[in-house]
């Protein structure tokens, strides 16, 4: 049968994005790809996708090597499959569509959506067993799933534990559910159970990290209840002889996040400032809703939403936080997209939570559980990350009760909450023992001014300050 040549070629991965980094190669010239298989790892300005496959066939050879920076549209590798149509147009890498998965240092990729032309209705059939002796249920890969195969498992009933993943490191792909689903021999145990949504999937593969009844619990803030994670460093190079120090390779994430921060210092000159709040109040509904919350919601209910919803009343109140610096203007955005700081391993990435003022605080609740749980799960979306106008912080996750933190470029501010700590308080000349917590705000003093910033600070207060116990969730 006549072979073909195809292109692979970098996509529009979103539509600020011109440019990415190859990160590293999952396949190597001579292997075998399926369709929609991850090929490499991508570093973008915003976050870490792979480039799947448009074409089943022999990676034959490789354009673009590791750490090189190439634009949208631009061949990376080249891949030779039969010319009687099993591999997708030449146009389609081309024209783009999102990477599925995330990449293995914690950050995330972007939904790529599969045409209706690419699901089979008589996939090939396998002799092999689905459980082979050799199958590896903890291989390296194996429980990365794309959100196509989340959904395609989905679909048909598929339990991906009892699916063997035949994609690089024992990933599974969607040829791999496809067999299960024809040979019907990885469903779901009870017969009429109903197939879980792609989010019980994600569930699965969170990491369990039960408690150790002999390792005490945090005490240093209200938000701790287990020991923070230790991020672990991938050391590469030998140790110097005679020298008490060795090096570390910038991974092209880390770069990143340095170019970033250096534009945001450099470009913007930062004001800081901070005020204090009781939020006994707040303390006490949050211990009486907590977990009747999580009965009903099935999720943890943290100070943030509550920090959220204040936030975005006293931005409500002051547009001008809601704005960036374009030099001979300034651009106020009417939508107010609440951009979240969240720590991974060894990176910060920034969800957005899109229209945050029409949502009530169960609703942000929902929306920071899901945010930060599919960030830290290396799940992100690229769309997920785009179009915040207004950064908030929970610095005091970590015990930290004052930090000044540097602005989300382009943004005109970034609010920290700090940890909630009891402390005496004056009182009508009384002595109380108060829940009280710092939040501190980093400004762009092109942009705002102390005037606006301390009213908007207060205002933030009040709103916190002003819940009690007949505080609604909904």
């Amino acid at each position: 049968m006549p072979k073909q040549t195809i292109e692979i070629v970098l996509p529009k991965l979103a539509e600020s994005l011109v440019s990415a980094t190859v990160d590293r190669w999952l396949k190597e010239p001579g292997d075998q790809v399926d369709m929609y298989e991850p090929l490499c790892e991508l570093i973008t300005d915003k976050v870490n996708a792979e480039l799947p496959s448009t074409a089943k066939g022999t990676l034959v050879k490789i354009l673009v090597g590791a750490g090189e920076t190439v634009d949208v549209g631009t061949a990376v590798c080249l891949i030779e499959t039969e010319a009687s149509g099993d591999a997708g147009p030449p146009e389609a890498g081309a024209s783009g569509g999102h990477a599925g998965g995330a990449s293995a240092i914690g950050s995330a990729g972007a939904e790529r959506a599969a045409p209706a032309a690419s699901v089979s209705s008589a996939p090939e059939r396998s002799s092999a067993p689905l459980l082979p002796a050799a199958f590896d249920p903890n291989a390296p890969m194996r429980h990365r799933y794309s959100p196509a195969v989340q959904k395609l498992a989905a679909e048909h009933s598929i339990d991906l534990g009892r699916v063997r993943g035949t994609g690089m490191g024992g990933r599974i792909t969607r040829k791999d559910v496809l067999e299960a689903a024809a040979t019907g021999t990885a469903g779901f145990a009870a017969a009429g159970t109903p197939a879980p949504a792609a989010a019980s999937a994600a569930e699965r593969e969170a990491p369990k990290t039960p408690m150790d009844p002999k390792v005490p619990v945090r005490s240093t803030g209200l938000h701790l209840s287990e020991t923070p994670r230790i991020p672990t460093v991938e050391v590469e190079g030998q140790e110097l002889p005679g020298r008490g120090e060795y090096f570390i390779d910038v991974t092209p994430m880390r770069n990143t996040i340095a170019t970033k921060m250096r534009q945001s210092v450099s470009e913007i000159p930062h004001g800081w400032m901070m005020i204090e709040v009781d939020v006994t109040n707040l303390v006490l509904l949050r211990n009486r809703l907590k977990e009747e919350f999580n009965r009903r919601e099935g999720i943890n209910l943290t100070y943030m939403p509550f920090l959220c919803k204040a936030t975005v009343n006293a931005i409500k109140d002051y547009p001008i936080m809601n704005s960036v610096w374009a030099t001979d203007k300034i651009i106020v955005k009417r939508d107010i997209n609440l951009s979240l700081a969240v720590g991974t391993e060894d990176s910060v990435i920034t969800p957005v939570i899109r229209n945050a003022d029409q949502k009530n605080i169960a609703g942000l609740a929902h929306e920071i559980h899901d945010l930060a749980t599919r960030t830290r799960q290396g799940k992100i979306k690229l769309n997920d990350l785009q179009g915040g106008t207004f950064t908030v912080n929970n610095t005091g996750a970590f015990g930290s009760i004052l930090s000044q933190p540097i602005i989300n470029y382009p943004q005109a501010a970034i609010m920290t909450f700090e940890s909630i700590v009891k402390k005496p308080v004056v009182i009508n000349d009384m002595i109380g023992v108060r829940s009280m917590v710092n939040i501190c705000l980093s400004l762009d003093h092109r942009i705002l001014d102390g005037v606006i910033c301390g009213r908007f600070l207060q205002r933030v207060k009040e709103n916190l300050e002003s819940y009690n116990l007949d505080t609604k969730l909904y």
